[in-house]
């Protein structure tokens, strides 16, 4: 039988005490698999940032960006430790795609810093789900296994299935905002279960990556018409612009 991630990650870390890791991007590897000079170069959100997206501001305005005045968004903030590039994109896929679930608390700290005052004011965590046929194939969800980890940082209530993905979406990669929004439209519910836990409750969301936001709006409607307070949402990157990377 093959081993699950949880195992692999387990052994992979055994091996590190033997032999030194070497960084995802090449050379030494410090704390998560990156070189030093990769960690020079992840640009992190320490500075204002509009509070309903998380984009961040050149100056300190107070306000929240042309975008989310336009369009207001189902979720109340959001919050991203990183901006989605070239250097940031390979510890995210590896986390997604590779089975690098040793590099889940390493995320959880970066969220633990950057979505700080929107652990102060939620009352539970929960994940950004995936349909059940792509957790079968994949494994694993990685917004879980972000979510987990910060919760025992946080000392957050964590609600693992607050949420399901109740049908298949096709992935949003390559999709407009307009398209994207119609993917996951009605994709996501709280079964009826859970509701009790939701209701009146502050609320949230981790995920990886936000892009144009639509999943999160899609899980923030969901909750809130589940009866919860108020959700917001963290996530280890979000995209500035629409750059063509592969999420």
């Amino acid at each position: 039988m093959k081993p699950g991630p949880r195992v692999r990650a387990a052994w992979h870390g055994a091996l590190d005490l033997i032999f030194p890791p070497q960084a995802i991007d090449g050379g030494a590897a410090l704390a998560g698999g990156l070189s030093a000079a990769a960690w020079s170069r992840i640009r992190f959100l320490d500075g204002p940032v509009c509070d309903g997206c998380g984009t961040p501001f050149d100056y300190d305005i107070a306000a929240r960006c042309a975008a989310c005045l336009a369009r207001p968004r189902a979720f109340d903030a959001a919050r991203a430790a990183c901006l989605y590039d070239e250097t940031s994109r390979d510890p995210i896929l590896k986390l997604k795609h590779a089975d690098r679930l040793d590099l889940a608390p390493l995320f959880a700290r970066w969220l633990s810093r950057a979505a700080h005052d929107l652990l102060a004011d939620a009352d539970a965590l929960a994940p950004v789900p995936l349909h059940p046929a792509r957790l079968l194939s994949r494994r694993y969800n990685q917004a879980a296994e972000i979510a987990r980890p910060l919760s025992r940082l946080s000392g957050v209530a964590y609600l693992p299935d607050a949420l399901i993905r109740r049908r298949a979406t096709e992935t949003q990669g390559g999709k407009s905002g307009s398209g994207r929004r119609r993917n996951v439209a009605g994709a996501f519910d709280v079964p009826s279960g859970r509701r009790a836990q939701v209701a009146g409750r502050r609320i949230l969301l981790i995920d990886d990556v936000m892009t144009t936001g639509a999943t999160a709006e899609g899980c923030a409607r969901a909750l809130k018409a589940a009866g919860a307070a108020r959700v917001t949402v963290a996530v280890i990157a979000r995209v500035q612009e629409m750059p063509g990377l592969t999420i």
